[in-house]
């Protein structure tokens, strides 16, 4: 009985001894983010820099983009009963682009439509400057990152072959895993410059979204200081 009970221990241990020999090795993020050498340093800057321009942008734009329902309306009631010094104050403590647009109408009221509509058009230009700013620098990253990763890639594979035409050893697995080392920069570089092509036409998408905006209200200005000629 008792070599019944220790066979079975036996048996027991090396099922467990067998299983954790045959578990798989993991690997850390870290550990293979370092394997890609020194090129992973300009695009770990790369990503930093996405990251902040895009959370810079993102809440300029998002704030930019509230625009009270009632803005317009008050404005309106202001011009309809001709106080048009009430009408400027509002424009001028609401900060955002579009009452920024309706106070440069409301300071050319009296000139004639043409003149007041380029004045506008010349501040909704100036507003759309203010929001692509450094949004330039997210296009920029989205092309500059995929290249580094190829160009580590690229050194990583000549300084292999390099090596196996010094030393004349061409084994397998050394091939195999200085490959997979190598393709560590592109694979990098193609998610940075991803992330941050996805970032940028999120962006222009919302500023696109202000911009029209800024239209209709613009639109809707030039209509009401046209009603009492009607």
């Amino acid at each position: 009985m008792l070599q019944v009970v220790t066979f079975a221990q036996q048996m027991v241990d090396s099922t467990t001894t067998k299983a954790v020999s045959s578990a798989p090795t993991v690997t850390h993020l870290w550990d293979i983010l370092k394997s890609g050498g020194v090129l992973m340093i300009p695009l770990g800057l790369l990503f930093v820099l996405a990251l902040f321009f895009f959370f810079e942008r993102y809440l300029a734009i998002r704030n930019a983009g509230r625009v009270d329902e009632n803005f317009m309306l008050i404005i309106r009631d202001h011009l309809a009963n001709d106080n048009l010094t009430a009408a400027k104050s509002m424009a001028r403590i609401t900060d955002n682009p579009v009452a920024r647009v309706i106070e440069k109408g409301l300071q050319r009221i009296g000139k004639p439509i043409d003149a007041i509509e380029r004045s506008m058009e010349s501040i909704a230009r100036l507003e759309m400057y203010n929001l692509e700013k450094n949004l330039s620098v997210l296009s920029v990253i989205s092309r500059a990152a995929p290249i580094f990763g190829f160009v580590g890639t690229l050194a990583g594979l000549m300084q292999l072959f390099f090596d196996i035409n010094t030393t004349g050893e061409f084994v397998l697995n050394t091939i195999a895993g200085g490959l997979y080392v190598k393709l560590v920069t592109s694979i990098t570089g193609l998610l940075i410059g991803l992330t941050s092509f996805l970032a940028y036409s999120f962006l222009h998408t919302q500023i696109d979204k202000t911009a029209n905006k800024m239209e209709v209200a613009a639109a809707d200005f030039l209509d009401m200081i046209q009603e009492p000629s009607k």
